[in-house]
């Protein structure tokens, strides 16, 4: 099945594209630029679809973005530190954003003729963020087959909307994603920092999967902490 898969450069996407190319037809990356402080990641994925053989498309959303305020990622407010699973990390939510880039990759895809459109949300972002849950993305996917009907047949695929982030980690590595190449701290310093949610969240999962982690943090061990106060709660 001919996939256009979004691809932001994070852990996640970037496993996703790898198992896609192995699995379906990988036909293109679509990535979005909205603004976000952690812009870096869009180096990764571009290295993600030339490694892959495939177009990479960025989308310049820098101003829909602009108007989307109050999330952490994209204004100046502090990335809070601590486990991903904390009150805390709501902060991170840009309101619909998964919404509107998945409109944007329906478009794309149907101009091109893709089959799917495939993105990467998974079990571990259902109670932060309202547009990763299954509901959502039922929901979604019978909106654009509306949005379509008479003039292309493009799915939703989600593979890992039932699963956690160790599920993603173990599915990447089966298919030689490269993890040292993707980013997911959202403080976009020179490397992850160890502290924010996400870095946290991606240690942990490396830790539960029994992966080699390859990455370097500017607090390694800090996650641990995290872990066990979020356990403790």
């Amino acid at each position: 099945m001919k996939t256009l898969v979004i691809c932001s450069g994070g852990l996640d996407s970037v496993s996703l594209a790898h198992i896609t190319a192995e699995t379906r037809e990988l036909t293109r990356l679509v990535s979005f630029n909205y603004g976000q402080r952690h812009l870096k990641e869009l180096e990764f994925a571009a290295e993600a679809a030339e490694r892959l053989g495939v177009p990479h498309t960025v989308i310049d959303l820098r101003p829909v973005g602009a108007a989307l305020t109050g999330s952490a990622l994209t204004d100046e407010i502090d990335v809070p530190d601590g486990h991903y699973a904390e009150e805390t990390m709501k902060i991170t939510v840009v309101p619909n954003r998964n919404a509107i880039m998945l409109t944007v990759a329906y478009g794309i895809a149907a101009a091109n003729g893709d089959q799917a459109v495939a993105t990467a949300v998974h079990g571990g972002d259902h109670f932060i963020y309202p547009d990763c849950r299954p509901d959502f993305v039922e929901a979604f996917d019978k909106m654009q087959r509306f949005a379509l009907d008479g003039y292309a047949d493009v799915s939703l695929w989600t593979p890992f909307v039932h699963r956690t982030k160790a599920d993603i980690v173990s599915d990447g590595a089966k298919h030689n994603t490269p993890f040292d190449r993707t980013w997911s701290c959202y403080k976009g310093g020179e490397h992850h920092c160890g502290r924010c949610g996400t870095c946290v969240e991606r240690r942990e999962a490396f830790d539960l999967a029994g992966v080699t982690d390859p990455t370097v943090y500017e607090d390694p061990d800090f996650w641990r902490q995290a872990v066990a106060n979020a356990e403790a709660k």
